[in-house]
């Protein structure tokens, strides 16, 4: 009798699980199809074969994919290569809190390359995939012009603060903040442009609001004082390295696949204004596949006539982690990483370090989360080419997210109630 087992069944986000099979014909191929749907119904699937052992058994843990869309021994292939059936889709987890992400689990005897539904399954198992757990807490932020949301570990704390950025996708994004929220820090996912009241298309960056955002954090009983972390990705991550260099409440710094220099839009703190590098639109390409790559798209921050654009990342009064991409296809990341620690290192300091992932593109996500090297995005008439193929952006998602939480626990004081 075909059996088909999932450890957990109900899991986070952020969590493994163990796919087994039993009861199969002794070296029978077979295979796994992974079906979910997003919030808005949108569906994503992947499919892998693989060959059961003489004893009937497969487990994914040591058994390799021969087939479908990875191959090799990958325990999560089937999550991580899940495709949205609607080309160019980004998959968004948007509601955090009151519902998991439902993933089903089919299994076939033969090597079955029909449409889901043409045959019936021989075993099925239904995985729940959770961005929060039971007692954390989301408090919506809209304060002074502060617009967000805020996520709670429970208890009393004091918690580790954390603000999240993300980049040009604008609005609220929450589903990182709260898989960290669960982790034990207190974390606010900030939008800063394309939600609520705020300015719909971003036009320069006002560092004041980030800093009242900090501040805002800092304020709250539950958030340990004196200084927060920042978490962020693409243009994100170039103000948060900016918010590192100005903001005296930061202390310490995650920058995804970002810039070491103002790009596109000016930046604004005080007093103080940096125009951003040029831009050279005609360097954009489109691939065989119509997205287009703008990887070449940003001026030098190495050129003389630039250097007042350059982030002084000297000024930094916490540690830095650089996590990049080295098949980044939207931003050169590997090669600005390398500029600031550069930058730090003239200064006679070593408080930055850069981790960089072969075959990892643009959007180093949290693990196991389907992979994403292409999709629409804000403002483009073309979908974005990102970047990174699947084995090598599977195994940064899963590495560096381990990592940034370390970074996190070692630079922000804990108390002895969290983590």
């Amino acid at each position: 009798m075909f059996q088909l087992t999932v450890t957990p069944a109900s899991a986070l986000a952020d969590e493994p699980v163990h796919i087994q099979a039993t009861g199969l014909p002794p070296l029978q191929m077979v295979t796994l199809i992974a079906t979910m749907k997003d919030d808005k119904g949108n569906l994503y699937r992947s499919r892998a074969f693989y060959r059961a052992n003489e004893a009937g058994e497969l487990d994914l843990k040591r058994d390799p994919a021969v087939g479908g869309h990875y191959m090799g021994v990958h325990p999560m292939g089937l999550l991580w290569s899940l495709k949205p059936e609607r080309p160019f889709d980004r998959l968004i987890k948007r509601d955090v809190m009151n519902t998991p992400t439902w993933i089903t689990l089919d299994l076939y005897d033969s090597v079955y390359i029909h449409k889901v539904g043409e045959a019936q399954p021989k075993a099925s198992q239904v995985l729940q995939r959770w961005f929060s757990s039971p007692d954390l807490q989301r408090v919506p932020i809209r304060e002074g012009r502060i617009r967000g949301a805020l996520f709670l570990p429970p208890g009393e704390g004091p918690f580790p603060g954390l603000l999240d950025l993300f980049g040009g996708i604008g609005g609220l994004v929450e589903y990182r903040a709260s898989l960290l929220a669960v982790r034990g820090f207190a974390v606010l996912a900030l939008a800063y442009f394309a939600y609520d009241d705020l300015p719909k298309q971003l036009e320069e960056v006002d560092l004041e609001y980030f800093e009242e955002a900090a501040n805002l954090l800092l304020a709250h009983p539950k958030v340990q004082k004196p200084g927060i972390g920042v978490i962020s990705v693409s243009k994100g991550a170039e103000i948060g390295l900016a918010m590192a260099c100005y903001l005296k409440q930061v202390a310490a710094t995650v920058c995804i696949n970002g810039a070491n220099a103002i790009h596109e839009f000016p930046l604004r703190y005080r007093d103080l204004v940096i125009t951003p590098i040029p831009s050279f639109p005609e360097r954009m390409q489109v691939n065989a596949a119509g997205a287009v790559r703008i990887r070449h798209f940003k001026g030098d921050p190495r050129d003389e006539r630039n250097q007042h654009s350059v982030l002084p990342v000297e000024k930094a009064r916490g540690p830095i982690l650089f996590v990049v991409g080295e098949a980044d296809e939207c931003f050169n990341s590997k090669e600005y990483a390398e500029q600031a620690l550069d930058q730090l290192r003239r200064h006679g300091k070593s408080s930055g370090r850069m981790l960089s992932y072969p075959g990892a593109g643009h959007l180093i996500e949290p693990p196991y989360a389907p992979l994403c090297c292409v999709s629409w995005s804000r403002g483009l008439f073309l979908p974005m080419l990102w970047g990174g193929e699947p084995e090598g952006q599977a195994a940064a998602q899963e590495h560096s997210w381990q990592e940034i939480l370390k970074f996190f626990r070692q630079h922000l004081v804990l108390s002895r109630s969290t983590l």
